[in-house]
């Protein structure tokens, strides 16, 4: 007669039939406000810098992706507009940059999808990266309404204590929009507002763009080299000719 298995140990946390998965993505949401720009910018790093990621692309941020770049994001041809997405400046030149060859293992869910992966807190994610953050998309994550995956997951990331950060793109902000981010901030949040700096010697566009990119992962512990630090030296970036 077999005997019934032992409760697992600190040695055998898992069943005989399971596998212990090493992928942790960050969950990379795309809401509806302006600034597809930084989005991309934020993808291309986490890709290389060998980090995993989840995508979601709300509806209403289709639609200002092709206001923005003319580039249409279609769920059965996802791959390919994400590529061409990623391969395009902000200055609106096609093919500035090269796609990290890490794209082939990104993970796309639809934003309906509200069975997708990161709508449970058992899915394994690092954290969630709303960028741009819409103030419908603030408010409804404030008020946890999770009317679309993209919701849902950041509701997710609040709940199991993950790192959110939220960048929001709008001015001026209603009372209402405060009100939400005051709530989100007390959640544990990174309310972080899409602000370019200039100290960093910005001379296109694309550093401008770079900025508030590389803030959001900062926000997020991924090292990058997508801005100039402040050293502490008044004028240096312009001493020194930055590029």
């Amino acid at each position: 007669m077999e005997t019934p298995h032992e409760p697992y140990g600190p040695h055998e946390p898992y069943g005989p039939h399971e596998e212990v998965s090493g992928r942790r993505p960050w969950v990379v949401g795309v809401s509806g406000a302006s600034g597809t720009p930084y989005a991309a910018s934020v993808l291309r790093t986490l890709l290389a810098a060998g980090e995993a990621v989840d995508l979601v692309v709300s509806r209403a941020s289709r639609l200002t992706l092709l206001d923005e770049t003319g580039i249409g994001f279609r769920d059965a041809h996802w791959r390919d507009d994400l590529c061409r997405w990623l391969a395009r400046g902000a200055d609106g030149t096609p093919d500035a940059f090269e796609v990290p060859a890490e794209v082939a293992d990104v993970t796309h869910w639809a934003p309906g999808d509200l069975a997708a992966g990161p709508s449970s807190g058992s899915y394994p994610a690092k954290g969630m990266l709303i960028v741009p953050a819409s103030t419908a998309c603030v408010a409804g994550v404030a008020l946890g309404l999770s009317k679309d995956l993209l919701q849902r997951a950041a509701s997710v990331t609040l709940k199991e204590r993950r790192k959110l950060v939220v960048a929001v793109r709008e001015t001026p902000l209603s009372g209402q929009t405060l009100k939400a981010l005051v709530t989100l901030d007390e959640a544990g949040a990174v309310v972080l507002p899409a602000s370019p700096a200039f100290y960093a010697g910005a001379t296109h566009i694309q550093d401008l763009v770079d900025f508030v990119a590389g803030r959001v992962l900062d926000a997020a512990g991924v090292p990058h080299k997508l801005y100039r630090r402040w050293e502490g030296e008044l004028g240096g970036d312009r001493d020194r000719g930055t590029a």
